[in-house]
């Protein structure tokens, strides 16, 4: 009977059409608002014409693609008969036989994680059809001789862009997810999307801002960022958060953390089981933590010689005269440890010796591989950025965390669009997400000089290729101490050119490689039990050595980081309470700074 249904089929709801046409109203409506405002915001905006280099390079492989047709013909006859294998395979799963797959998907893929994907015939061939034609189009490019390394890495990557882009699980008729999400609400799960897509438009002012988690779950200095301090200084481009002790005793040189500002600080400070400043003030630290100003056009001519003067310099005479130190350690994550570098060779030459240790997470320091980002950093794409900047005065966060999001395209895009649009979900509370969508903008000068000189020049490796200052810097003239730690799946630092600042210094530093990516490499409490670290006392000439001779070790890196720099000095003092010394302290942490967002 047509009524009939399997007895685990789930049933099939009809759309009320009053409630259905009361939704498209109100959608219809927002979407004239939206684009209204889409319309004034582009009016109002500078714009840039979209770089031509992408298309230029494009037109270069095809050029040289069609050069060796003998090339491009062996790739095409090796895809049909994988296709014809393909065609095989599934009729035999149509007969009710056995039959081993063509192609499967990476392990780590969670895009066909369903089991229709699998078990339906029709959607394991649709599967195994979308991964031999993603194959073909990323190996035939992959393949084309001549082509300078820059234009092939940009290939490369916008060719990955639009294989990820048309995978069958992004769209509604070939995802067996969405489809029966869709059979069991009768559709609502759409209006959800629907809705879902409206209000990430309305937030972005008619551009997408795609929601990754539930922005109402958290509240900085209420359920994150809640380690308990005081701001005892600021000046215009940061606050310098000091937290209170937990202990009687605390080592006697205080520990500074200069974090990027390319984001917040409170990634080091999320919640209290995953927090870096509680666990090492626990470990009898006096922690530091700059928090920077989210910076407005009024900020436009900062630049990278003002965050070494008015941030570390600034911090370390205000460290002074909080606790009577001179001698401290400092920590510099990703951009922050550049600076850290940068200003470490300037204190060399001026004979400042505060910094006694240095570490550094995550750091470029040598720029020669770093990595996929420089698909957005040619001469062409430079010049229309900065035209932008100038005439805003500043970076906006958003773009800088859509560059990002685009080297993991599958992870934190598409897979956002799927939950979020086609299945109607809302994100889950995720407060690494919330940080990550909490994004700072970059002051024009500032953020122009770094991607210049230091990714696409790659000066600061060079012993006076910039100048800070009126001081030429060296990085051979730091002798201090210096503890790295890379992350080995890091798509924003990658590692290998992480290992490569290692032999630009004057000393010889202890390197570690942690597992997983840029974010949860460094935010891994010891409690966790999650990802292991490799550790090496040697340094050879290449990362790919010195992983060879390394040793997996289970577990968080902290530990080893905190034997490490607990070596250096063992000295302790009573422990210090924000506000003894000689600064009063301003207000409660987090502070003020870190609560002006972008939008």
């Amino acid at each position: 009977m047509a009524d009939q249904q399997k007895p685990d089929a789930p049933p099939t709801r009809v759309a009320d059409p009053a409630a259905l046409g009361r939704s498209m109203a109100d959608i219809a409506e927002r979407s004239q608002r939206v684009v209204l405002e889409w319309l004034k915001r582009q009016a109002a905006e500078p714009q840039s014409a979209a770089p031509s280099s992408i298309g230029s390079a494009f037109l270069e492989m095809t050029t040289r693609l069609m050069a060796n047709p003998a090339q491009l013909m062996q790739a095409q006859l090796g895809f049909w008969q994988d296709y014809m294998t393909l065609w095989q395979h599934t009729t035999r799963r149509f007969m009710g036989l056995e039959s081993a797959p063509v192609i499967q998907p990476n392990s780590g893929d969670k895009r066909f994680r369903d089991d229709a994907w699998r078990e339906s015939e029709v959607f394991d061939f649709i599967k195994q059809s979308y991964l031999l034609s993603a194959r073909f189009v990323q190996d035939t490019v992959r393949h084309v001789d001549g082509m300078s390394p820059e234009t092939a890495q940009k290939v490369d990557f916008y060719s990955r862009q639009f294989v990820d882009a048309m995978s069958p699980s992004n769209f509604l008729l070939t995802n067996p997810e969405v489809l029966r999400k869709t059979a069991e609400t009768g559709g609502e799960n759409l209006l959800r999307g629907l809705n879902n897509l409206l209000t990430d438009l309305e937030r972005g002012r008619g551009k997408l801002r795609i929601k990754m988690t539930d922005l109402d779950a958290y509240t900085i200095g209420e359920t994150i960022a809640v380690s308990p301090g005081k701001v005892v200084f600021e000046n215009d481009l940061m606050q310098l958060i000091q937290y209170a002790p937990s202990t009687e005793r605390v080592l006697k040189r205080p520990l500074l953390i200069i974090p990027p500002w390319i984001n917040k600080f409170y990634i080091l400070d999320l919640r209290p089981n995953n927090s870096l400043v509680r666990w090492a003030v626990a470990q009898g630290h006096t922690v530091f933590m700059v928090s920077w100003v989210n910076p407005d056009a009024t900020l436009a001519e900062k630049s990278f010689e003002n965050y070494m003067s008015e941030g570390i310099l600034a911090a370390l005479d205000a460290i002074e005269a909080a606790t009577g130190e001179r001698a401290v350690n400092a920590i510099g994550y990703c951009l922050g440890g550049t600076l850290l570098a940068s200003t470490l060779a300037v204190m060399a030459v001026r004979g400042d010796e505060r910094i006694k240790s240095a570490t550094f997470f995550v750091t470029m320091l040598d720029f020669r591989e770093s990595g996929e980002i420089n698909v957005f950093i040619d001469e062409e794409q430079l010049q229309a950025l900065e035209t932008k900047m100038h005439k805003r005065g500043f970076l906006e966060g958003e773009e800088m965390a859509t560059t990002f999001n685009m080297l993991r395209a599958n992870d934190l895009i598409w897979s956002f669009v799927v939950n979020n649009y086609l299945l109607g979900n809302e994100p889950f509370p995720f407060d690494l997400l919330y940080w990550n969508a909490d994004s700072t903008r970059m002051p024009a000068r500032m953020h122009g000089f770094y991607l210049h000189k230091m990714y696409r020049e790659n000066k600061l490796i060079e012993a006076g290729g910039i100048t800070l200052d009126g001081v030429p810097v060296d990085l051979s003239r730091i002798k201090v101490p210096c503890y790295f730690v890379s992350a080995r799946e890091d798509h924003i630092a990658p590692w290998r050119t992480t290992y490569f600042g290692t032999h630009a210094l004057g000393v010889k530093p202890r390197f570690v490689l942690a597992a997983s990516g840029h974010i949860a490499g460094v935010v891994n409490p010891p409690e966790s039990g999650k990802y292991s670290h490799w550790i090496n006392p040697d340094l050879p000439a290449t990362p790919e050595e010195w992983l060879a001779g390394a040793t997996e070790i289970a577990g968080s890196w902290w530990p080893d980081w905190q034997r490490w720099i607990g070596h250096l000095s063992r000295a302790q003092v009573a422990a210090r309470v924000p506000g003894e010394g000689a600064l009063t302290p301003i207000e409660d942490a987090p502070g003020r700074y870190v609560l002006v967002r972008s939008q």
